[in-house]
């Protein structure tokens, strides 16, 4: 039986354990230096870029992922079983046992870490892609040939399905990052999103994760800040919705100002921290 009672006392004792962070920022904002404020033997970085010379001095474990298979893999080692997953299916008893049998140090690893770092979404989505690409579903029954929109339809649900499995990791933090872009409509609206292959994945995202914070770089000006994203000398963490920048974020935590010092240990302290009165 999977039904159980969580009290109060358990809940925001679960609430003050983890949450899911997505981190967004351009090319070379220094999205991947943010984890080396992290305590390094309570972090595991999952590579999808082998990106990480920026942080070479960083302490911390890391696992290269360079197919989208090896991550669903890791994906249930972290996330654990659900049961609601087909029983022949991924994340269920079965492809968690197979995890767990075939990596027994990941399996040790993984169970070791508090902190989880996806760097980044956008080549997790493009190895995503890469494999949908492959699948009996991207190829037109009538004609034989590929079917791009059978491949998106495939990526979107699956991708999704892996970060929701993450999100139900026990007593984990997992920060995801991505390359955020600048895209003009037909109208000649310009707007902020993340890069990711799909744009279902793209939309969904804000809604599955707990935290959306966009780094980019700013000046001060008056008690505030000024976004310059060319010239700025300050990186700063944009972290609520309600933002004059017109960056993506969100704080599902209420305790996040509108911009945060680009400290990643200290934004998690915050959002983990009890609330007064």
């Amino acid at each position: 039986m999977s039904l159980r009672i969580i009290t109060a006392d358990m809940r925001r004792s679960a609430a003050m354990a983890k949450t899911t962070l997505a981190i967004l920022g351009p090319s070379g904002s220094g999205k991947t230096c943010l984890m080396k404020a992290l305590p390094g033997r309570e972090t595991l970085c999952l590579d999808f870029e082998a990106g990480l010379m920026s942080v070479q001095e960083w302490d911390g474990d890391s696992i290269p992922i360079r197919n989208f298979e090896d991550a669903r893999d890791i994906a249930c080692l972290i996330g654990g079983v659900n049961p609601a997953a087909d029983p022949q299916g991924y994340y269920s008893q079965g492809h968690y046992a197979h995890v767990t049998t075939t990596y027994p140090e990941l399996a040790a690893l993984v169970a070791s870490k508090r902190y989880i770092f996806v760097d980044s979404l956008t080549d997790l989505t493009r190895q995503a892609m890469a494999w949908a690409k492959q699948q009996p579903e991207a190829i037109s029954e009538r004609t034989g040939k590929p079917d791009v929109r059978g491949a998106y339809g495939l990526l979107a649900r699956e991708v999704i399905t892996l970060l929701k499995h993450l999100q139900h990791a026990d007593g984990k933090t997992t920060i995801y990052v991505a390359i955020l872009e600048c895209v003009t409509d037909e109208f000649n609206r310009s707007i902020w999103q993340p890069q990711l292959e799909g744009g279902k994945v793209a939309r969904e995202l804000s809604g599955i994760v707990d935290q959306v914070a966009t780094l980019s770089l700013f000046e001060p000006e008056g008690d505030g800040w000024r976004h310059d994203p060319i010239k700025g000398r300050t990186r700063r963490l944009v972290c609520q919705t309600a933002n004059p920048y017109g960056l993506p974020a969100k704080d599902r935590s209420g305790k996040l100002d509108v911009t945060e010092p680009a400290d990643l240990l200290a934004l998690l302290t915050k959002i983990h921290a009890h609330k007064k009165g």
